[in-house]
């Protein structure tokens, strides 16, 4: 993964949802050892500080937990948290801005809906 430096998106959040996806993506399972804030730093070349900045917005979102001496763990809830977190805000955000560029556009909500089936059927089709 290639962290995005020039873009709005502060390094220690990158950090934190790269992690989200390793979990949703099922590479850290429940009470998995997650990355060190050093190895981080290694594997992204950045900041041990910056790196351990995720892990701790993770950690204040309970996903992960720590072990004092041990590192920081995956809980058992994590996966079903963030998918959670992500339906309910990003997914809410990018159905807004769809809404508003096809109200722009003059699009009705039949001729919307009848966009999303066809793009969807499209990636199934991938």
């Amino acid at each position: 993964m290639q962290l995005n430096s020039d873009g709005t998106k502060p390094i220690y959040v990158q950090i934190a949802e790269w992690l989200e996806n390793e979990i949703i993506a099922d590479h850290l399972k429940t009470d998995d050892k997650v990355y060190s804030q050093y190895q981080l730093a290694e594997l992204f070349n950045i900041n041990p500080a910056t790196a351990g900045k995720g892990l701790t917005l993770l950690l204040e979102e309970q996903i992960v937990y720590k072990k004092r001496g041990l590192g920081m763990f995956v809980t058992a809830e994590a996966k079903k948290m963030i998918l959670e977190k992500r339906r309910n805000e990003r997914l809410t955000l990018m159905i807004q801005e769809i809404v508003s560029e096809a109200k722009r556009l003059m699009i009705s909500e039949d001729e919307l809906i009848t966009l999303i089936k066809r793009a969807s059927s499209k990636e199934e089709g991938k």
